[in-house]
């Protein structure tokens, strides 16, 4: 009986102890850090972003009336 005991005593320690699947969580803890930092990133450069495609787009318009900026 005591044998049965320690039995079980040491298979749940194992199974506190095992960390299976720790590194899955680290990894998605880390993916959803870095997808943090790319919307804190976007929302930080919007204005400048919509300005850049904003020229990019006048300057494809193939109209020879137009002036890119920058000579471009």
């Amino acid at each position: 009986m005591i044998d049965k005991l320690v039995v079980k005593l040491l298979t749940l320690k194992m199974w506190l102890s095992d960390d299976h699947g720790q590194d899955v969580m680290e990894y998605a803890m880390l993916t959803g850090l870095i997808a943090i930092g790319i919307l804190v990133m976007i929302g930080l450069f919007t204005g400048a972003l919509t300005a850049f495609a904003t020229n990019i787009a006048k300057c494809l318009d193939f109209d020879a009336g137009t002036v890119c900026i920058g000579g471009i």
